[in-house]
């Protein structure tokens, strides 16, 4: 009960950052709806996808709102190591396992409320959606899955960087992904490298879930492979980070 609480006021701190930085803000929940209309209003009529363009770019959108936020949990994780807040958390007989797991859970929540806004986005943009009631479950399991996988991968990456300059930029692949696989155009239509890249990378078959879920004509082989990769990122994440931060502090 004692870590229970010391996880919650952790999330109440981490909560309060975030909503005092703007720029956490604007890039968690705000730059997503930018490149989605950039997307959608700017670059969309250059691609034949053979569907309306906003009912194939919005699973890719969502994994994307996902990613910008990470580089901030980095960055803010990577600063409670170097800057001594650990000391005084040991000071105060805070469960450490507690200063984990609220960043954990506030990225996880801050990519859920980033996700909500995207998709309430893509609705006033014209999205149209086949998805049943089962379909719209699966897509938030699959959402919360890999929310809280990229969240212990990041938190792990933050404490394995050495300055909060270089935790931000470890995140930065995160953020790419999403650019080099299914999620703006298909794979077959790119060029020879960057297809297989995009065919075998870990977002492209979450993409491809999530897309089959909400056109109601899900994949069950895309599907396993999705859970699989947020489980196995998830998996190394926790115990990287686990071993990072025993090590550290």
């Amino acid at each position: 009960m004692s870590a229970v609480a010391d996880s919650t006021i952790m999330l109440r701190r981490n909560f309060k950052h975030t909503v005092r930085n703007p720029v956490t803000v604007f890039n968690a929940v705000l730059f997503p709806i930018v490149m989605a209309l950039m997307f959608v209003y700017v670059l969309g009529g250059a691609f034949d996808v053979g569907v309306k363009y906003i009912n194939y770019v919005t699973p890719g959108l969502i994994v994307m709102a996902i990613s910008y936020g990470l580089g901030a949990t980095a960055t803010a994780v990577n600063a409670d190591m170097t800057t001594g807040v650990i000391n005084r958390f040991k000071v105060m007989d805070v469960s450490r396992a507690a200063v984990l797991t609220g960043h954990v859970v506030e990225t996880t929540l801050r990519a859920l409320v980033a996700v909500a806004a995207i998709v309430g986005v893509a609705f006033a943009m014209g999205f149209r959606p086949d998805a049943g009631f089962a379909d719209w479950l699966g897509v938030a399991g699959l959402v919360l899955l890999l929310a809280f996988a990229a969240s212990w991968i990041t938190v792990a990456l933050g404490l394995a960087a050495k300055s909060a300059e270089s935790a931000g930029l470890g995140t930065v692949p995160l953020i790419m992904l999403p650019f080099l696989s299914s999620a703006f155009s298909p794979a077959e239509k790119m060029g020879a490298g960057v297809k297989q890249f995009a065919e075998y990378q870990p977002f492209t078959p979450i993409i491809e879930t999530l897309r089959g879920l909400l056109i109601g004509t899900p994949s069950t082989g895309s599907a396993i492979q999705a859970v699989a990769w947020c489980a196995g990122i998830g998996l190394v994440g926790y115990l990287w980070a686990l071993r990072s931060f025993k090590r550290r502090a």
